[in-house]
């Protein structure tokens, strides 16, 4: 039984990295006394992270469909409901990464842009476009589809956060942040994030959408990672969620099609 009990308290210590890390969640709970804390550990749990985030978006436009709000209404209020559930962070670095890479001209000058907390011309174009493309992309799938959004918005959630995965192949490209905390990724523990993904998107969608989206979300986090392994020499929190509010731009555009 003392094995079992450990294997236990140690999916409860990832759960409570993943989870805490992504979400706003209250999973305080989950860790016991004396385990320790290992985020690099606690990322084959990133797709179940997207798939409860999905799961409650897919939730708000399911209600917002259903007390007869517009599509673009519903749309709105649920970005709104995701925000608030992940506290912006994707955002956050989606806005860091487009100042950094946009306005610096060396690695290094990237590097101290992305730091600064002010936000600059790029970062406030790119919160705006992929705001806008999210919810005009959530707007068709709540007018014309309410009954398959929970199939995608489960599917898109995980395989969003799956997609960090050729961004986490990278080294960290400064001596401190969140690349470097996280330490190394096991393969192990990567093929079992993959893993999980693909599950979720095959059980859930039709086989040639599914295939459509796991090609996309490849495709899309290969080209980040290749990306700021050209820009700053490799991976930061902010590409991290850069990645997942991208990702997520694409497939949702794929699904609303």
């Amino acid at each position: 039984m003392r094995p079992l009990a450990g294997l236990v308290a140690g999916l409860g210590a990832d759960l409570a990295a993943g989870f805490g890390l992504l979400t706003r969640l209250p999973v305080g709970w989950l860790v016991r006394e004396g385990m320790p804390f290992r985020p690099g550990r606690a990322v084959w749990t990133y797709p179940l992270v997207g798939l409860v985030v999905g799961g409650v978006e897919a939730g708000c436009l399911w209600l917002g469909h259903r007390i007869g709000l517009a599509p673009a209404l519903a749309a709105a209020w649920t970005l709104a409901v995701a925000v608030l559930l992940t506290g912006g962070l994707h955002e956050d670095g989606l806005a860091d990464m487009a100042d950094g890479f946009g306005g610096g001209r060396t690695p290094e000058r990237r590097l101290a842009i992305m730091r600064d907390s002010r936000i600059g011309s790029y970062g406030a174009l790119a919160l705006v476009l992929s705001l806008a493309i999210r919810g005009s992309a959530l707007a068709v799938i709540a007018g014309f589809a309410p009954g398959r959004g929970l199939a995608l918005m489960l599917a898109t959630g995980a395989l969003s956060r799956a997609a960090m995965l050729p961004v986490l192949s990278l080294p960290p490209a400064r001596p401190d942040g969140l690349g470097r905390s996280l330490g190394t990724v096991t393969v192990s523990t990567r093929i079992v994030a993959l893993v999980i993904a693909v599950v979720v998107v095959c059980a859930t969608l039709a086989p040639l959408l599914a295939a459509g989206l796991l090609l996309l979300a490849f495709l899309l986090g290969v080209g980040i990672a290749a990306m700021a392994r050209a820009r700053i020499g490799g991976s930061t929190g902010d590409v991290l969620g850069a990645c997942v509010v991208v990702v997520e731009c694409g497939l949702l555009t794929l699904a609303a099609l």
